[in-house]
């Protein structure tokens, strides 16, 4: 397999990661979605410079959505561990770096794999 494979292998893994937090949270609505095709199109140029980072794609394609959610819509997504206090995001885990994870900041509970929300 060659790098350009490989890249977008690791695209098309974060997009479907990605939507599939966002349906299970019921917000992949169309203009979410453009969201996620804005992120892959911005970190196909930037893995394309640093390919070493390709397995690092995931993460980031999340905390993009995640930031352009908040400019748009609100914190996304709320937590589910923490019951009483503000409502806040959980955050990805590494920020950069392999087999990112949904995390209780607060709480420091790992809650899913990106792309494994229910």
């Amino acid at each position: 397999m060659d790098d350009i494979d490989t890249v977008e292998q690791a695209l098309h893994t974060a997009r479907a990661l990605v939507l599939a937090d966002l349906a299970a949270r019921e917000v992949a609505a169309a203009e979410v979605v453009s969201m996620v095709e804005d992120s892959v199109t911005h970190r196909r140029w930037w893995v394309e410079q640093w390919p070493e980072g390709v397995s690092y794609v995931a993460g980031l394609v999340a905390q993009d959505v995640q930031d352009a959610l908040l400019e748009r819509y609100g914190r996304w997504p709320l937590c589910p561990v923490c019951a009483s206090g503000d409502p806040h995001a959980l955050d990805v885990e590494p920020e950069l770096g392999p087999d990112p994870h949904w995390v209780c900041g607060e709480q420091g509970v790992v809650v899913a794999p990106v792309g494994g929300l229910r």
